[in-house]
């Protein structure tokens, strides 16, 4: 149902409800990226891990934290209510933050899990309330989305530019506590105006509170604190369980396919190959707090008119470009009437130049310390390139697959972020070979240079398949968008 123009009327164009929920998304983003921003450089710097472990740590906790969001998303729906669900997600969230700002080498995995069981209780429902505010088909949900991924950016927007430059000059402690005082007070605004969000409550969600429920849902999380906590120390049993859980999701998927006729059959096979690719494009975005953070510490000049740049300073231009090319890049949709596979393919190739350009700095740079610039470039090409893919990625493989799967395609999206955790811990330890430390500053650029060259080759070559697939794949969703159209009438 479309809402009229007196519909519009009867209630505003975006809800009062829908800015509690911007609200603590922001902070509960505001918290994340801080301390992912500076997580790697903090196993290093104060926990003594060599740059190729931080990175596997790393790896490891960001397949889990993503790998496990569906858990949250079926506890809201089926078993907490979305409401109460978030604010037990925000409230672990938080502690754990205090508890990294506290962290030994004996808690710091602790602190680690309790964020994994906290997103993963939080990442699937803010969202998931947002669309029961509208029904399907009104315009207003589009508007209401995009401001709720400003949200997103805003915040990991702040907490970037923040926590590198805090764990610098005060140290990490009062750097990880500025993520948790800042969900604090995204915790403190959802519970005031809580009231608010009453007309939204679903299913289990208008139930009252059930203690027993509460209690379960303590324990759970203690447990599952306690077993995270433990697997991530074994990062070579987290990468098998990874590959287990993304093999399993895989294969049911392929099985789905090959049962299908034809025409549907190969819809899937190509949704399969943009998932793939879709596993590539994470590789990438997780060597922004890795390989591409400590190449900023190595072989970047990061005095900057006057200023000495923290190498995790860089990450805030990655929101930082989505901010400002987003406005440009929706002028340019109206304007060009790209396809979905069109902007799919120059997202790849964006991101293939990001990495191929930070070959060049080996050429430029004598000393082995190259201009602060490079990153600039670098993170425009592969921030736009974001932009182009992360959700055109997942809405053409939506399109591309049965309707009624829509739910599990969802899922398998989460499940590429999961497999990049691994692989791109493999890809940014290439940076860091035995021997590493003893190498001298344009040795380590030629190092990088290498590393950079062929995971932007890669990428080049799959963006090159694509654009060659593209006008099967344009006629593909083309057919698609006629029998929904068909269906419709």
């Amino acid at each position: 149902m479309i809402s009229t123009s007196a519909d519009l009327n009867k209630k505003p164009y975006i809800p009062k409800p829908f800015w509690v929920i911007w609200g603590i998304e922001l902070w509960e983003r505001f918290g994340f990226y801080g301390v992912q921003a500076i997580l790697a450089m903090y196993f290093v710097k104060q926990l003594g891990y060599s740059e190729a472990e931080s990175f596997y740590v790393f790896g490891s906790f960001s397949a889990f934290v993503f790998g496990f969001v569906w858990i949250g998303g079926w506890i809201g729906d089926n078993y907490f209510g979305a409401k109460r669900t978030i604010l037990f997600g925000a409230i672990v969230l938080m502690l754990s933050y205090v508890a990294l700002a506290l962290a030994s080498h004996q808690t710091v995995f602790y602190a680690l899990a309790g964020i994994v069981v906290g997103n993963a209780l939080f990442k699937a429902n803010p969202s998931s309330l947002v669309s029961k505010m509208y029904e399907k088909g009104d315009p207003a949900l589009d508007s209401a989305m995009t401001l709720y991924y400003m949200a997103v950016n805003v915040g990991s927007m702040l907490s970037m530019a923040l926590t590198p430059v805090i764990a610098q000059h005060l140290g990490w402690t009062w750097a990880y506590g500025v993520c948790a005082f800042g969900l604090m007070l995204g915790i403190i605004n959802y519970i005031a105006f809580h009231g608010l969000l009453t007309s939204l409550s679903t299913g289990v969600g208008k139930q009252p509170l059930n203690v027993q429920r509460l209690l379960v849902l303590l324990i759970g999380s203690a447990a599952a604190i306690a077993v995270v906590a433990q697997l991530l120390t074994h990062t070579v049993l987290c990468t098998w369980i990874v590959w287990i859980v993304v093999t399993t999701g895989f294969v049911y998927f392929l099985k789905i396919a090959f049962s299908l006729e034809s025409y549907s059959r190969n819809r899937m096979l190509v949704a399969f190959i943009l998932l793939l690719e879709g596993v590539l494009f994470f590789v990438l975005y997780n060597q922004m707090p890795t390989s591409l953070t400590f190449f900023a510490a190595h072989n970047i000049n990061n005095q900057l008119w006057g200023w000495s740049i923290p190498p995790a300073e860089y990450q805030v231009l990655n929101p930082m470009v989505i901010v400002i090319a987003s406005p440009i890049l929706a002028w340019l949709y109206q304007r060009f009437h790209a396809t979905h596979v069109t902007k799919f393919c120059i997202g790849m190739s964006l991101c293939a130049i990001g990495f191929l350009v930070l070959v060049l700095p080996q050429f430029t740079a004598s000393s082995g310390l190259a201009s602060p610039w490079w990153m600039v470039l670098t993170y425009t090409f592969q921030s736009v390139g974001e932009l182009l893919i992360s959700g055109l990625g997942l809405a053409m493989v939506a399109e591309l697959c049965p309707k009624a799967m829509s739910g599990y395609v969802m899922g398998m999206w989460y499940l590429t972020v999961m497999l990049a955790g691994p692989i791109g811990a493999w890809v940014g330890a290439m940076t860091a070979p035995p021997g590493y430390e003893q190498l001298t500053t344009i040795a380590s650029m030629q190092l990088y240079g290498e590393v950079f060259f062929k995971l932007g080759l890669v990428t080049a070559a799959l963006a090159m398949l694509m654009w060659i697939a593209r006008p099967a794949l344009n006629r593909l969703l083309a057919r698609q968008k006629i029998e929904s159209s068909g269906d419709m009438l």
